[in-house]
């Protein structure tokens, strides 16, 4: 196999949603009380839901700026590249990164729904969450059938109507869903209490994967305000570790040893690392902490094996201790339009950490396990031959798709005028307070 012989499937992508998320989902009052995309008096766009106003139009959708704007943050959809919150154009930015499917995690409405879970009105934001989910699979994905992988939010507030809406998600051939790695940040009860039960029948009824994302429970830390911000980009992907215990060491699990589990934009090169630890740990004090009760294999190592997935950008180490990690739990991801993003090239970035693989763990990685994990497939709409790197990249060269990197502006960490200095953790926290101040102030 050779770079180009690849097909990508990518697990952690994006959406910025575009202002017309709700026009032909919703009417009458529905829509008059549904989120709103406005313009502020500054200019920059805001979301309006609920009584609340919302700058994160475009968290990070910084994709196709030149690097030095790679902090910015945006603050207008005028300011991105159009394949943030336009379908047809973002096929095009897939095609020339030689990415052939995507799954995308929204972005106003929280990468795990928060924003319709912590509305105060449930009755108004189950309608809003049925309406985004249907927006998402019927718009979003069927404008390009066999190019996205769908994705859909709960009601996680209401377990029965939860139920429901896995259900109803499957029934529209929806096969994953998000929710917070550690629901308690959000004020929600934990997954050892007994309360996701449905949500875990549900899934597993209907082979549905639930999603995990960084960054929707245990964050990443900032050491102290002083801080390089570098220090909190990078142990970005090893928060997730801190989840990734508590879920391996669930007890539902033993009464449903097929639901699936994945871990978003997690890196896999801590990995080998946990589940030693995870084995020594419950080889070393089962016997007081009476871990065999709830433990449904033999050591944790196996229920990781058995019911998880992660994935990853670039993370040579990790490839090279696939056997580990097991080479049927990785996937692949290139979260466009985020600032992770190895866009257009993630296929030679991908290719210089995996080229040493068997074709047949390549193949796994890049989107066999993908389409098992979500039940997508991704051939029965298009011919395999169309969707390999090279294939893609020849439609993009003759659809004329631009990558040239582009200035647009947008919140800074530094102020304007500011000599140029090591920018810190409080300069970030700074830049996205002052951004949602902004949309009161000048609403």
């Amino acid at each position: 196999m050779q770079m180009n012989d690849m097909v990508i499937i990518s697990v952690d992508d994006h959406i910025t949603e575009p202002p017309t998320v709700f026009d032909n989902q919703l009417s009458g009052e529905d829509y008059a009380t549904a989120p709103k995309l406005k313009v502020a008096g500054d200019g920059a766009n805001y979301w309006e839901y609920q009584g609340k106003r919302m700058r994160n139009v475009a968290l990070n959708s910084v994709t196709g700026r030149v690097r030095e704007e790679y902090g910015f943050e945006p603050t207008h959809l005028d300011q991105l590249r159009k394949g943030c919150w336009d379908v047809d154009a973002r096929v095009g930015d897939m095609d020339v990164n030689g990415c052939a499917a995507s799954l995308n995690f929204p972005s106003v409405a929280g990468i795990d729904g928060g924003l319709f879970i912590k509305a105060e009105d449930k009755k108004m934001a189950l309608t809003h969450m049925r309406a985004y989910n249907d927006w998402h699979i019927d718009e979003w994905c069927g404008a390009h059938p066999g190019r996205f992988v769908p994705l859909g939010i709960l009601p996680l507030w209401d377990m029965d109507e939860t139920a429901k809406e896995v259900r109803r998600l499957a029934d529209k051939g929806c096969f994953a869903v998000t929710m917070s790695e550690n629901p308690t940040v959000g004020g929600m009860p934990g997954i050892h209490t007994g309360y996701y039960e449905p949500l875990f029948k549900a899934v597993t009824e209907t082979e549905t994967a639930i999603c995990l994302h960084i960054g929707t429970g245990n964050v990443a830390p900032h050491c102290s305000p002083e801080s390089p911000a570098e220090a909190n980009i990078t142990t970005m992907p090893v928060a997730v570790a801190f989840g990734a215990a508590d879920w391996i060491n669930l007890e539902a699990l033993n009464r449903y040893p097929t639901m699936k589990v994945c871990f978003s934009e997690s890196g896999i090169g801590w990995i080998p690392y946990l589940l030693e630890r995870a084995d020594y740990s419950h080889a070393q004090h089962n016997a007081w902490t009476h871990s065999k009760q709830y433990l449904s294999a033999d050591k944790p190592s196996d229920v990781w094996h058995r019911q998880f997935y992660s994935c990853f950008i670039d993370d040579a180490y990790g490839l090279r201790n696939i056997d580990l990690i097991g080479e049927d739990t990785i996937m692949y991801e290139i979260d466009y339009p985020h600032s992770d993003a190895p866009w257009p090239n993630a296929p030679e970035v991908l290719w210089k950490s995996a080229q040493h693989l068997t074709d047949e763990q390549i193949d796994k990685i890049t989107h066999l396990n993908a389409m098992k994990a979500f039940k997508f497939p991704m051939f029965d709409k298009i011919p395999k031959e169309e969707l390999t790197v090279g294939a893609l990249r020849e439609k993009a060269k003759a659809a004329g798709v631009d990558t040239t990197p582009i200035s647009s502006g947008g919140a800074a960490p530094l102020a304007a005028g500011e000599k140029p200095r090591p920018v810190t953790s409080q300069d970030v926290m700074d830049m996205y307070m002052k951004h949602a101040q902004a949309a009161y102030e000048t609403a």
